[in-house]
């Protein structure tokens, strides 16, 4: 059984469960009426009473306590029908989700082929393209610099994000950066058609000072290989370099940030939920007046000949 029949069926045995719980609420109903009649009954009992009126209201009694029995049953089998019904729901949600799992698995995989295959065809066309392109004298003969030549600028700061949270908040935040006068590499500018993005953004992160990652349900969803791609890469540039990494949270809580990372979970984050674009902006704009100052002060000191 697939995903929809296993969800059909939990959500038909859910169904007759509802039923049956009506039922046995009905069936507790009219317990609570007869046990309330039989009660009702024996008060009214008097010693001085007829014998013709005492065999009638004992037979009054008698019959409502044949219908408590005849309940009882009833209820008693409809409360092994839920329990029967539960114990199915409860391995078929087991079952649903081992499935989901399968499933969400062999889709990570499909995406994992399709993504290695789209590489290799950008690859093999940038192989071809370079190859007629050389032949001509236009490129030079190393095929590693022909790359490396595309993009021969230094950026301040490496914008590592899911492509979902463009509209939200990350095309806002980069004009925001701009019209601050930060630099930014972003795939929207620095990416074009027929580009090998593996190379492009291995670029990107080795000529930006800092990156900034925009961690969102999107950004740490599975089957994101890229974002992941960008994160490792900066966390193995901030081991040689220092700190790098500068995480703002969108649209999300700690307990997933910690789920996903617990070493990004534990830096100080800029949060959308506070802040606005702008207003993040400026912190990135202070970030780098201080540590432009602080360069400036090695160098003088680096400049300035030491008195022994």
């Amino acid at each position: 059984m697939n995903v929809t029949q296993i969800q059909r069926t939990i959500n038909q045995l859910n169904s007759d469960i509802a039923s049956l719980e009506k039922k046995r609420a009905e069936l507790e109903r009219k317990e609570s009426d007869k046990t309330q009649k039989i009660s009702t009954l024996q008060r009214s009992i008097k010693k001085n009473m007829s014998a013709s009126t005492l065999s009638s209201k004992s037979r009054q009694i008698q019959g409502y306590q044949n219908d408590l029995v005849k309940l009882s049953k009833d209820k008693a089998d409809i409360t092994k029908k839920i329990a029967d019904k539960g114990k199915v729901c409860a391995e078929k949600t087991i079952k649903l989700q081992k499935e989901e799992a399968r499933e969400r698995r062999k889709s990570f995989n499909e995406q994992q082929n399709l993504q290695r295959r789209y590489e290799q065809q950008i690859e093999d066309l940038a192989t071809q393209l370079y190859s007629q392109a050389s032949a001509t004298g236009v490129l030079p003969s190393s095929h590693s610099s022909f790359y490396d030549d595309l993009d021969t600028e230094e950026y301040d700061v490496f914008i590592s994000h899911a492509w979902e949270d463009k509209e939200s908040f990350v095309d806002e935040f980069v004009l925001e950066l701009i019209k601050s006068g930060v630099k930014p590499w972003y795939d929207k500018e620095q990416i074009t058609w027929g580009d090998s993005m593996r190379m492009r953004i291995d670029s990107g992160l080795s000529k930006s000072k800092l990156g900034i990652v925009v961690i969102s349900p999107n950004y740490i969803a599975e089957g994101k290989y890229w974002t992941k791609t960008e994160l490792d890469g900066l966390f193995q540039l901030e081991s040689v370099n220092g700190k790098t990494i500068l995480p703002i949270w969108h649209n999300i809580t700690k307990k997933e940030v910690i789920e996903y990372s617990p070493t990004i979970a534990g830096r100080l984050a800029m949060n959308t939920a506070s802040m606005t674009s702008s207003e993040i902006a400026a912190e990135m704009v202070k970030l780098f007046h201080s540590t432009d100052s602080v360069d400036a002060l090695k160098a003088e000191e680096e400049r300035v000949p030491k008195i022994t």
